[in-house]
């Protein structure tokens, strides 16, 4: 289910080290404690914006520091894209430790206040994007709601814990309405590319698969032999699945 698709119109090694940036697209730290849950995080504003918007949140191990998500952040603010990349509620809270099952709604109550501030800043329409436990929770809020972002950006999805495929994470898969990019390493604890692909049966929307060879769960990222070009090229795929649901839907 991978695919090549053409760069978005308009539209990194051991550890990823970001290259000197220009001004514009530097991160700012960024909050909003207008309503509850609060919005922390980091905002992209790119000097010539294209117009869409993206969020963007960690994994339960981590927060929006983590190295993946600042590379694809910088890659999509340099496509003219705004991009917040956010701490959920969970991990406002306590810096460390994983987040509880009863913290799971309040974390998606989250994103969708990450989605309405960043709708006060692009122009464009708005998508959604997780790393683990941060795609779990994005996927089950366009499930409840399918007008809360145009696609979702998945990366690592954690289909069951480690060791337990039969404990799948997927009940909602059959009312997500939007298409969604997933990106899985071949060495995922957390799911075979196998798993992922049946489990993508699921879903009536448009659905793609991008594999990262001999990565694990981080996607390779801060460990010997990370795709330095991965950013880029997740950028692409999930570029095109858009311009493809654009072309159905005129």
């Amino acid at each position: 289910m991978g695919t090549s698709a053409p760069a978005c119109a308009g539209e990194r090694s051991l550890i990823w080290s970001a290259p000197e940036m220009p001004a514009e697209l530097k991160p700012e730290p960024f909050s909003d404690d207008s309503a509850q849950p609060a919005v922390v995080g980091f905002l992209y504003r790119p000097q010539n914006p294209s117009g869409p918007g993206l969020v963007l949140t960690h994994g339960a191990g981590g927060n929006c520091q983590m190295l993946l998500l600042r590379a694809l952040a910088e890659e999509f603010a340099g496509h003219g894209w705004f991009v917040l990349r956010c701490d959920l509620p969970f991990r406002q809270i306590r810096p460390y430790g994983p987040p509880s099952p009863a913290s799971a709604a309040r974390d998606r109550d989250g994103l969708r206040r990450a989605l309405e501030v960043m709708g006060k800043f692009a122009p464009g329409p708005l998508y959604l994007g997780g790393h683990s436990y941060g795609g779990r929770q994005a996927s089950m809020l366009a499930a409840e709601n399918s007008q809360i972002a145009h696609a979702l950006l998945l990366t690592s999805y954690p289909l069951h814990p480690p060791g337990k495929p039969a404990q799948l994470r997927v009940q909602h898969f059959p009312q997500l309405r939007i298409p969604a990019l997933f990106t899985i390493g071949t060495r995922d604890p957390f799911g075979t590319v196998e798993e992922l692909e049946s489990a993508c049966n699921l879903i009536p929307s448009l659905t793609s698969i991008e594999v990262v060879e001999g990565a694990g769960h981080d996607l390779g990222y801060g460990r010997k032999g990370a795709e330095t070009d991965l950013p880029a090229r997740i950028v692409q795929v999930f570029c095109a699945i858009i311009g493809e649901t654009a072309s159905k839907a005129s």
